[in-house]
């Protein structure tokens, strides 16, 4: 068989391909940064080792040149670097610094998941959380996050978050879900009131035990909104005192989110069931866990979600 390198050198010569291919040759030879490359590892690498390298150079040249211009590339998101292999050189290439961003907030926003809750809430922030008749329960939770972040595998107190709807207490347990994430811990938002009805809904099915193992397996649980609406006696102690007999006996964080001080919850959602039956043991007995697990904290300020609402109800007071 003919060599197949005399046939491309004869092929070369009899057109113009020799030329170009002088021209790409010089174009790679003349970038600075090859050209830094070669100096820097001057050492190893021999006149012939550059000559068989010559394509990977312009390869790295000309993608470089791509990116400069905007132009598509084989691999978006990613740079070309000089790398030395068995004395060839080779195009390595590397996330771009906006790549690595990208995926730090994708792995940031996969450590808080959310169940029956707005999307927006991933862009909670605790400095932009606004502080007036806030401070105390903003001073609380970065209190716990410092706490927890110093010391993971300790067990710590959550918080109780009570107020009037729409002072912000959904966005306070998001914006400290958010925080946590950005130094690698996970948690989970839960809409409780939507929970309970997808476990209602789940019975008879398989995926019940699996809906309660996950939740109560929860590095960080916040359950938000919980005394929306009155609990069956099954929902109460087979699904909530479940969840948190489980969590206080593994020591797992656990917030909460409602528009009921724990007193009141107490008494008007756990103690009286969807049936008007009072059962004020088994509700004391949820009770006792909640204020194990949590801090209770007033959330204070006008209707943020709703302020003509907010305006409304101030009318109507006469004081």
């Amino acid at each position: 068989m003919e060599n197949l390198g005399k046939v491309l050198q004869e092929k070369m010569k009899s057109g113009n391909m020799l030329e170009r291919y002088n021209l790409l040759v010089k174009k790679a030879l003349s970038d600075d940064d090859v050209r830094s490359f070669l100096l820097l590892h001057k050492d190893k690498l021999t006149q012939e080792d550059v000559k068989k390298s010559i394509s990977k150079l312009y390869e790295y040249v000309k993608i470089k040149e791509n990116i400069a211009q905007g132009k598509e590339i084989p691999m978006p998101g990613y740079f070309p670097s000089l790398v030395i292999s068995n004395h060839r050189i080779e195009v390595n290439y590397v996330p771009t610094v906006e790549l690595m961003a990208q995926r730090e907030r994708i792995a940031m926003q996969n450590r808080v998941r959310t169940i029956k809750l707005p999307k927006s809430l991933r862009q909670a922030r605790l400095d932009t959380y606004e502080q007036t008749y806030r401070q105390d329960a903003l001073k609380a939770a970065a209190a716990f996050i410092l706490a927890y972040q110093k010391h993971p595998k300790m067990f710590h107190k959550a918080l109780y978050l009570h107020g009037a709807v729409g002072v912000g207490k959904t966005y306070l347990l998001a914006a400290i879900a958010n925080k946590l994430a950005e130094d690698g811990f996970e948690s989970v938002l839960v809409h409780f009131p939507s929970f309970a009805v997808e476990m209602k809904s789940s019975i008879g099915s398989n995926v019940t035990k699996q809906l309660l193992d996950d939740i109560k397996n929860a590095p960080i649980l916040m359950l938000d909104d919980i005394g929306a609406e009155q609990l069956s006696s099954w929902l109460r102690d087979d699904i909530l005192g479940v969840i948190l007999q489980h969590r206080m006996q593994e020591e797992l964080p656990t917030f909460f989110s409602s528009n009921l001080p724990m007193e009141q919850l107490e008494r008007e959602y756990l103690t009286i069931n969807n049936r008007g039956e009072a059962e004020p043991l088994k509700a004391k007995r949820i009770m006792e866990r909640i204020r194990f697990l949590a801090t209770e904290c007033l959330v204070g300020g006008p209707n943020r979600r709703n302020p003509e609402e907010d305006m409304n109800v101030k009318k109507q007071d006469p004081n």
